[in-house]
């Protein structure tokens, strides 16, 4: 392992100190708030959106290694997030925080993490970090911050040694909503922020659609990006919280269900979310899934989810659609994933990852059900997948003709 470096802080003790499950340390500079934060350790390959990367519900349990080095030059405001509040537990930097450079920055991003309480280190090599991760796999880890001495590493270690894993872990209760409500919020757009539905409608790609179809959205975890988008091709919105009942949910007459994204080892979520998305699925009613919903369906349908070696973490994945035999870049965000050689034959894989060839979609023969493993919403990444969404309406428009 590579010595950690301090050559961006050469008048500077090191205050903080990075710990893994496996005993290896890395020291640097603490950033944010004082303290310790656990969880278990990623890396994301982003160039932009580390604001909406942190505030991700999917993250929540997690310690994010940005592998792009300039974080903090964009600043934080009120706009870009994608949940009410950071949910990432600490943050790794290669440099440390950059002054913001940008006319839409409202607050400094070292303050911003302050307030929420977020725990970071910067000014070690994170390079050496994620191939390390790569090749040793994902862990728990820890950052200790202090300004009144050296970091405390015994207490690092003995806090890693007995923090749960992400494996069979169900996170999403902590982040769904408390009861449900309607959303009529679309994209953000330049000059117009981000309209209301039943706004006039704009030149650009991403005009709002009138309302046509009532679409209830299950929150494992649900990026507010993903909800947007849904708005903008003419839904609306119901969201509802992760343990609602499929009676609850039918008795909204719903145009079609979405499975939302969300935290956690997806078959600890389906002990409870599975009996629901059964009985959906026995209604004919158009189904899409993303990520977490993604693989809830394909649980719900027979497959099995594993864990993976490091996951899928970023905005510049190629997955290759089968059915229209095009390659799209993906913004990615997961630690499992569905097992290719569990589908069963009525279970049709749709796509595939480029990177490693793990499944990326499937949909069910016969029925107006899809989902997808990577993120067609992107907030941050391209938006080479927003197609699923006319997808999805798509069906309903079917489902009632």
């Amino acid at each position: 392992m590579p010595e950690p470096t301090t050559e961006n802080h050469p008048q500077r003790m090191q205050n903080a100190a990075l710990v893994l499950a496996d005993g290896s340390v890395f020291f640097g500079y603490g950033v944010g708030a004082e303290g310790m934060a656990l969880g278990e350790i990623c890396f994301n390959t982003s160039m932009t959106g580390y604001q909406e990367i942190l505030t991700d519900p999917s993250y929540t349990g997690q310690i994010i290694t940005f592998t792009f080095p300039h974080i903090g030059n964009t600043g934080v405001n009120a706009e870009d997030i994608e949940s009410a509040k950071p949910q990432a537990a600490g943050i790794i930097l290669r440099a440390d925080i950059t002054n913001p450079s940008n006319y839409r920055s409202e607050q400094h991003f070292n303050d911003w993490l302050r307030k929420h309480n977020i725990t970071g280190i910067c000014g070690l090599d994170t390079r050496a970090l994620t191939q390390h991760i790569r090749k040793a796999g994902a862990q728990n880890a820890a950052i200790v911050f202090s300004t009144k001495g050296a970091p405390d590493i015994e207490a690092a270690c003995a806090a890693v040694k007995t923090h749960p894993g992400m494996e069979g872990q169900e996170l999403a209760l902590r982040v769904t909503c408390g009861k449900a409500y309607a959303w009529s919020e679309g994209q953000w757009q330049q000059g117009a922020g981000s309209r209301e539905q039943g706004a006039e409608k704009s030149s650009t790609p991403c005009s709002l659609l009138p309302a046509a179809h009532h679409v209830i959205a299950l929150d494992f975890g649900a990026k507010y990006n993903i909800l947007r988008c849904l708005v903008d091709v003419g839904c609306k919105v119901t969201v509802v919280p992760a343990t609602t009942s499929a009676a609850d949910i039918l008795a909204y007459k719903p145009d079609g269900i979405f499975l939302s994204n969300g935290p956690g080892d997806p078959a600890a979520t389906g002990k409870y979310a599975l009996p629901t998305i059964r009985t959906l699925l026995a209604e004919n009613i158009p189904i899409f899934g993303i990520c977490l919903g993604h693989q809830l369906l394909a649980l719900a349908l027979g497959c099995e989810t594993e864990k993976m070696q490091q996951g899928h973490r970023g905005a510049n994945h190629p997955v290759y659609d089968i059915q229209t035999d095009k390659v799209e870049i993906t913004s990615q965000n997961h630690g499992f994933m569905v097992k290719k050689a569990s589908l069963p034959a009525s279970v049709i894989k749709t796509h595939t990852s480029l990177f490693d060839n793990t499944n990326e979609g499937i949909r069910l023969e016969g029925k107006p059900v899809f989902s997808v493993q990577h993120h067609p919403e992107a907030s941050p990444g391209p938006r080479d997948s927003f197609y699923l969404f006319e997808r999805f309406v798509a069906m309903m428009e079917a489902a009632h003709a």
